[in-house]
């Protein structure tokens, strides 16, 4: 499928399309666009906090360029109906998304906070990295999400983890430099879950929805910074292309405090790029450059990563 073939029943695609070409250009755009109508391959990890032998499926799988311990699979394999899946052996999970929550480099023994954590496959991710250990603190206001948060923990062996049913932009307030680390995986538009085949994944997008969403990320961008301790590091995530939901969001907690930037690398994979430092008549720091856009690759969801960290007292 070609940008010009974006869904007809797809009211804001030309308004989706223009700005798509705005932040990347015309040829990166069109690759994104298709790229998003293509769902042809599972990736997945294999969670050390259950117990398998996953050797058939790991055999007809091939390594994720780039990211340690991640695999791709044909869809066609069928590991969503694999046991070993239905256990939390083996975790699908996007490629993005995994990158995204790798990006903290969580230690053993450390304490850390999920601050936007449903339905939990970051969580997971950090559970596991953790080694179960130290303290790993879930937070999810929407009690239907909260108890799918809950129940995949519970499947995938999580034992650190303690849940907490509240609006985390308050935690900041709560607890204030109490953690060693911070994932603030913001609520966001959504924009790079979008698929051409399901209406169902595109119709709630409008300017309207991508503005909702920024003023829910600065308040919950900036708890999550608050609740981190000094010499700490908070990676902030969303799904979504916009600018507004992205490097505005940033730039707004670097005008708020002492949080310093920490590089991520744009050329590491071909589909990655460097974040923007304008966009319309908005200028961005300059700074912002370090931080992360994904574009739609395969396994790779489009993404948006931003690391930060606090100085030391």
């Amino acid at each position: 499928m070609s940008d010009d073939t974006l869904p007809a029943d797809f009211a804001h695609a030309q308004i989706f399309r223009q700005r798509l070409q705005a932040i990347y250009g015309s040829a990166r755009a069109a690759r994104a666009i298709t790229a998003m109508a293509a769902d042809t391959e599972d990736c997945f990890w294999v969670n050390p906090l259950v117990d398998g032998d996953a050797a058939a499926v790991l055999a007809a799988a091939s390594p994720v360029a780039g990211v340690d311990g991640l695999w791709r699979l044909a869809r066609t394999y069928g590991l969503s109906r694999d046991p070993l899946a239905a256990c939390g052996r083996l975790y699908i999970q996007n490629a993005s998304s995994y990158f995204a929550a790798a990006c903290l480099q969580v230690l053993p023994d450390e304490e850390v906070l999920d601050l936007a954590a449903a339905p939990g496959s970051k969580t997971v991710a950090l559970a596991a990295a953790m080694g179960n250990s130290g303290r790993l603190a879930a937070v999810e206001p929407v009690k239907a999400r909260f108890q799918r948060l809950r129940a995949n923990l519970q499947r995938c062996g999580v034992s650190n983890a303690v849940l907490y049913m509240r609006d985390g932009r308050g935690v900041g307030r709560a607890v204030p430099e109490r953690f060693d680390r911070v994932l603030v995986d913001a609520p966001c538009s959504s924009e790079s879950h979008m698929r051409w085949h399901d209406a169902r994944t595109y119709r709630h997008w409008s300017l309207r929805k991508v503005k909702e969403c920024q003023r829910k990320q600065k308040g919950l961008l900036r708890s999550g910074y608050a609740a981190l301790k000094p010499g700490g590091t908070l990676v902030y995530s969303t799904c979504s292309f916009s600018p507004e939901e992205n490097e505005a969001v940033v730039q707004d907690l670097l005008r708020r405090s002492d949080a310093c930037l920490v590089p991520l690398a744009a050329e590491r994979q071909p589909h990655f790029a460097a974040g923007l430092t304008s966009w319309g008549k908005q200028t961005f720091e300059s700074r912002l450059s370090g931080t992360l856009r994904i574009l739609p690759a395969g396994v790779w969801d489009g993404f948006y990563v931003a690391k930060v960290s606090k100085p030391a007292a």
